[in-house]
């Protein structure tokens, strides 16, 4: 595009994001990093929650959940899923579709030692979205797996991450007048070359 230029100037679309995502870490007073999760469920019905992006790398943008939650039912059926990460301080978003996959090895084994031990220990106490009766229950759920993992819980197996490997981007800019800057970053697949298209406001 012969005006892609400024703060959409590149070839790589997960560099525009890594530069964006810098940028607002200097602004945003909270959670920089939170994106809008959506999946749809077997029905088809779409749902959204907010969770923290915790690496985007060459190729594909990582979270991590709990596997027994909601969210990873909709995702281990479809396979898809898409997000928006908005920043009302640099009135910028980046848009998100694409195709999902598991990340349990050694990268999710790095990332959950690096928690606080209170996160790590909060990771297998909780059995997330379903019906709780109390916060008492909680707590005393807490206090059950510290008592048997100690200060040093290994990565629950039913908690990991997942790569969403995109088939499509979008960033969007705020414009004078609503006359807004919007690319949009294009593959059919895994393999095939991205190709760009400045879009209408």
């Amino acid at each position: 595009m012969s005006d892609r230029s400024g703060i959409f100037a590149g070839d790589d679309p997960f560099q525009i994001a890594r530069n964006w995502l810098a940028e607002a870490e200097a602004k945003e007073i909270n959670d920089p990093n939170a994106i809008a999760l959506s999946t749809v469920d077997a029905d088809g019905l779409p749902n959204a929650r907010m969770v923290l992006l915790k690496e985007i790398e060459a190729d594909a943008f990582v979270f991590y959940t709990n596997y027994e939650s909601a969210k990873a039912g909709e995702i281990d059926q479809a396979g898809k899923a898409a997000f928006v990460m908005h920043w009302k301080s640099l009135r910028r978003q980046v848009r998100v579709r694409g195709l999902v996959e598991k990340e349990e090895g050694p990268q999710a084994d790095e990332y959950y030692a690096s928690r606080s031990i209170k996160s790590r220990l909060g990771a297998w106490a909780s059995r997330q979205s379903r019906p709780l009766d109390s916060r008492t229950a909680l707590m005393a759920e807490v206090a059950r797996v510290t008592a048997r993992h100690g200060a040093n819980p290994p990565r629950p197996p039913f908690w990991g991450g997942y790569r969403i490997r995109p088939v499509e981007i979008e960033f969007w800019a705020d414009g004078a007048f609503r006359l807004h800057d919007r690319f949009r970053w294009a593959r059919k697949d895994m393999s095939a070359l991205w190709t760009v298209d400045r879009l209408n406001p």
